[in-house]
C-alpha cells in the first residue's frame, strides 16, 4: 500500500460547478426524495448499538475528529450522526450530488470533491472546516472504489490540521444490499446495526513519506479491524451491546 504524493495545499485550484441536464435535474429530485423519505422512515426504526475500542472518542458529539468510513455505510450512518453538523467530503459526480443533497437534509454539510475530481480544492475546504472546530469525515473508498481501499486523504488532512484520526464501520444484521460498485446497503425495517469504533491516531506535523505510509497503512488496518468486528457481533445489539437512542 503507497501513500498518495503530498498535494500542495497552499493555494485553491478553481473548479467551475456542474450544470446537469434537464433529465438529470429530475432524476435528482427524484432520488433525493426517496432517499430523504427512505432514511427518514427507516432510520427511526433501527435498533442502533455503539461500541467503542479503547482510546476511541467516545462521544457521537466530540470534536473536532477526523473520521473515516466505507460508502456502504452512507445509509445508517446518514441517521444515526444526523444534526451534528459533520462536514462531509462528497464527490463531484452525479451519485455525489444526490448524496450531498440527502445528507444536507439530515444536518451534515457537504464539502465538494474526491480524490478524482477536485482532490485539492475538497482537501482545503475540508481544512477549513477542521480548523474552524468541526468534526469532518471521508466516505474513505469513495466515490468509484475500489471497496474497501482506504484512500490517503485523511491522513494528509491530519497532518496538516494536527487533528486526530478515527474510522467506524456499521454492520446492519438484515439489509437490502444493491447492486453497486460498494455494495450499498439499505437497512430493512427494525433491523439491528452495530456500529464500531476505533481508538483515535494522531499524525505527527513532521511526517515524512515513510511515516505518511506507514500510518496509511494503519488507517486501513483499522478500518478492516472495525468491520470484521461490526460483522461478526452485530447479532448481539440488544444483549450484549445496549440499544443507543439519540436525543435529537
Amino acid at each position: 500500500m503507497h501513500a498518495a504524493s503530498t498535494p500542495d495545499l497552499s493555494s485553491e485550484t478553481a473548479a467551475p460547478d456542474r450544470t446537469y441536464s434537464l433529465r438529470q435535474r429530475l432524476l435528482l429530485a427524484l432520488i433525493t426524495g426517496a432517499g430523504f423519505l427512505a432514511i427518514r422512515f427507516i432510520g427511526p426504526t433501527l435498533r442502533f448499538a455503539v461500541s467503542w475500542e479503547e482510546g476511541a472518542p467516545g462521544s457521537l458529539e466530540k470534536r473536532p475528529i477526523i473520521y473515516s468510513f466505507w460508502h456502504r455505510c452512507v445509509f445508517p450512518a446518514a441517521y444515526l450522526w444526523r444534526n451534528l453538523n459533520i462536514r462531509v467530503m462528497t464527490s463531484q459526480s452525479f451519485d455525489g450530488e444526490y448524496i450531498a443533497r440527502i445528507i444536507q437534509k439530515f444536518g451534515f454539510a457537504a464539502v465538494r470533491g474526491s480524490s478524482s475530481r477536485g482532490a485539492v480544492r475538497a482537501l482545503l475546504g475540508m481544512r477549513r472546516e477542521a480548523e474552524e472546530g468541526w468534526t469532518v469525515a471521508f466516505t474513505i473508498d469513495g466515490p468509484r472504489g475500489p471497496r474497501y481501499v482506504a484512500k490517503p486523504g485523511p491522513v494528509l488532512l491530519a497532518r496538516s490540521t494536527g487533528l486526530p484520526m478515527a474510522v467506524f464501520h456499521m454492520a446492519v444484521e438484515d439489509a437490502w444490499v444493491l447492486n453497486t460498485w460498494d455494495q450499498f446497503m439499505v437497512p430493512k425495517p427494525f433491523s439491528r446495526v452495530l456500529m464500531r469504533v476505533a481508538r483515535q491516531t494522531v499524525v505527527p506535523a513532521d511526517a515524512d513519506d515513510a511515516a505518511m505510509e506507514r500510518l496509511h497503512g494503519e488507517l486501513q488496518a483499522a478500518l478492516d479491524r472495525v468491520r470484521e468486528f461490526a460483522e461478526a457481533n452485530v447479532h448481539k445489539v440488544g444483549r450484549e451491546f445496549p440499544i443507543f437512542q439519540r436525543k435529537s
